[in-house]
């Protein structure tokens, strides 16, 4: 019991102890619930990072269907994070999973989750937006994802695969809170994270020899006729195709302009456009994703540069053409391409 005397006292210690709790709770109350960010326990390297930018997602939350692919469209502050793992030895489950309980964990309801056909194939893997090689490497035959979301704000998709050495993993996150502080990352000494040349949002089939936007007057009746005419084929370099779809990019791209001038320049002369892939996936998969760039190519050409729709062919031959070896990442970047052949005889 307290003594008279001490009344003051004890009552002057209250009032400062409930001013504490009081600031305590007010500041946790105030601080920022931060986003979520995953947790590796391997090593790994931060290979891409797209700022935050107020947008709107299409959360897939069902497999690819002929008829579409069920899709929840949310909106905040939107960022898509990639890591390159050291992971040589854990297969896609063993990657994702650990992300999936984090999730759990940190509040988010699961809204679908799938594994390479389960979720549709490449059909999938093209209709999800996905960062481009070599940011992020999808093997078309062993991939996973999964939707997840957190009240009406958050929200996030994983998509997880790997390479013979590396694994993978994208995510997309779309918030309304504060994104947690990002600790130094580290670096794997087998990493090779891209530096030079910006992210944007497409995927590039090819890197090497990127040629100007306009091409110059001697590629038309120099380099590109002496290739097609001695050589029987040519690549068009620098084609780039939109993230999620193999339609041709906007552009405009040199090789294009230089091609349509030497198919008007011989009307009598046809071409098929042939397009390759690396060997990551299976077989039937990518002939069906390099036929579907050829075409969207000679659409171009039809559409831009009027060329008759007589005098060029698409195709596609997936990864049985490589040009580089498929065990490095610049050799699988350069498989991926887009060749113009002449058919003509005479």
């Amino acid at each position: 019991m307290t003594k008279p005397d001490q009344a003051p006292l004890f009552k002057d210690r209250c009032a400062k102890a409930f001013a504490l709790q009081a600031a305590v709770f007010m500041g946790l109350a105030a601080a920022p619930a931060f986003a979520f960010m995953p947790e590796f326990s391997t090593g790994f390297a931060q290979t891409a990072a797209v700022p935050p930018t107020l947008a709107s997602y299409r959360l897939p939350t069902g497999p690819w269907r002929a008829e579409g692919m069920d899709l929840r469209r949310v909106e905040g502050q939107t960022e898509r994070i990639a890591w390159k793992l050291d992971a040589p030895d854990l297969s896609t489950l063993e990657i994702m999973a650990p992300l999936r309980d984090q999730l759990a964990g940190d509040g988010y309801s699961i809204l679908f989750e799938c594994e390479t056909e389960g979720c549709g194939g490449f059909d999938f893997r093209y209709a999800a937006e996905v960062l481009p090689e070599p940011e992020m490497h999808v093997d078309l035959g062993d991939f996973r994802f999964l939707s997840a979301q957190k009240g009406k704000a958050d929200a996030v998709s994983l998509m997880v695969s790997r390479s013979a050495l590396f694994g993978y993993v994208q995510m997309t996150r779309v918030s309304a809170t504060a994104a947690a502080p990002r600790l130094p990352m580290p670096q794997l000494a087998q990493a090779n994270p891209p530096t030079a040349e910006p992210n944007t949002g497409a995927i590039t089939l090819s890197t090497a020899s990127r040629p100007a936007l306009v091409a110059p007057s001697d590629q038309i009746a120099g380099p590109m006729a002496e290739q097609l005419v001695t050589g029987g084929a040519v690549v068009l370099e620098g084609l780039t195709f939109a993230t999620g779809a193999a339609e041709l990019a906007e552009g405009p791209y040199g090789s294009l302009q230089a091609l349509a001038e030497w198919l008007r320049a011989n009307p009598d002369k046809t071409l098929a456009l042939v397009g390759h892939t690396d060997a990551s996936g299976s077989l039937e998969a990518n002939i069906a994703v390099s036929k579907r760039r050829a075409q969207s190519v000679r659409n171009r050409l039809i559409t831009a540069y009027a060329i008759p729709e007589a005098q060029i062919d698409a195709q596609g031959v997936g990864y049985l053409s490589p040009r580089n070896s498929n065990l490095t990442e610049e050799g699988r970047q350069q498989n991926r391409r887009v060749e113009a052949i002449l058919t003509s005889t005479r």
